[in-house]
């Protein structure tokens, strides 16, 4: 058996763009007016198990990721980055969902990938910054959990160690596999795309992306049966609908505000030793530092 490992990744709206559209009515995020990026956390997550990958030659990186259909462009990003396979979880049903909801289907989904050995998921996304998503996975897995990670320092087949970046410095873990990651931000950079790979999945699409163009696929599917990317709905993973969505998440988001820093005041220093000195004494007395 291969050592399987899936990274989660999400397709989010681009946070440092918030405008006064950004919120629906209904208080979910209103994805059509920002655009669609890659999760920068869960890029670092892809690096990881990239990096075990090049250790580890009977290695497999599998992406999975929950959005609407046109998250589908996150998992072509990940082959061309050097994962192998990836699958969409996609369903009207699953509109709305919050970390509860999501950590659900999540989770149905890893369990049907079974068996693995890792599950490696960025710490959070930048459109929730809840970092509960992982956790809330790995408990409904019963898996253990290691999150904070920084580093993979030794990959053996029943165990990792793992370097955690806390506040205050780093510490050394293990834990048995199967197991959950959630990696730092701190962690290593993705790679970029390989040339040679974005060649060779430039037209990897799912079954919905391929049904819309207009010229005949099944030729291809056949010939390349790697260029199809996986679509899972509500009925391939046996989720209980009542789980799904709006209806199964207890968080509502009743409002979103975009926050301009503004300064008030300004003090314009000279390099003269007295200027800094004065505002050292400004900085003391306001308790800013010291």
């Amino acid at each position: 058996m291969s050592f399987r490992i899936i990274v989660l990744a999400k397709q989010v709206p681009d946070t440092r763009n918030v405008g006064k559209d950004a919120m629906k009515a209904d208080g979910t995020v209103n994805r059509g007016a920002l655009e669609a990026i890659f999760n920068p956390e869960d890029l670092h997550a892809l690096e990881q198990a990239l990096l075990i990958k090049e250790k580890r030659k009977d290695a497999e990186v599998i992406l999975l990721t929950m959005g609407p259909p046109r998250a589908a462009d996150i998992i072509r990003e990940a082959l061309y980055r050097g994962a192998d396979k990836g699958y969409l979880i996609t369903d009207r049903k699953f509109a709305g969902s919050d970390t509860l909801a999501t950590s659900y289907v999540l989770s149905l989904a890893v369990k049907k990938l079974a068996p693995f050995h890792l599950v490696i998921a960025g710490r959070q996304a930048i459109d929730g910054d809840t970092a509960q998503v992982g956790p809330q996975v790995a408990e409904k897995l019963s898996l253990p959990q290691v999150t904070y990670t920084e580093k993979f320092i030794e990959i053996k087949d029943k165990e990792v160690s793992i370097q955690r970046r806390l506040e205050r410095g780093v510490e050394t873990v293990s834990t048995p596999l199967p197991a959950l990651v959630t990696v730092h931000s701190s962690a290593a950079s993705c790679r970029p795309r390989n040339a040679r790979l974005l060649m060779k999945f430039k037209h990897a699409r799912t079954i919905s992306e391929l049904q819309e163009e207009t010229k005949d696929y099944t030729e291809m599917l056949n010939n390349k049966p790697y260029l199809q990317i996986d679509e899972w709905g509500v009925s391939d993973i046996d989720a209980g609908e009542e789980q799904l969505g709006l209806s199964g998440s207890p968080t509502k988001v009743k409002k979103i505000e975009n926050v301009v820093f503004a300064a008030k005041e300004s003090t314009l220093l000279s390099s003269e030793d007295n200027d800094i000195d004065r505002l050292m004494k400004e900085l003391i007395d306001s308790h800013v530092v010291g």
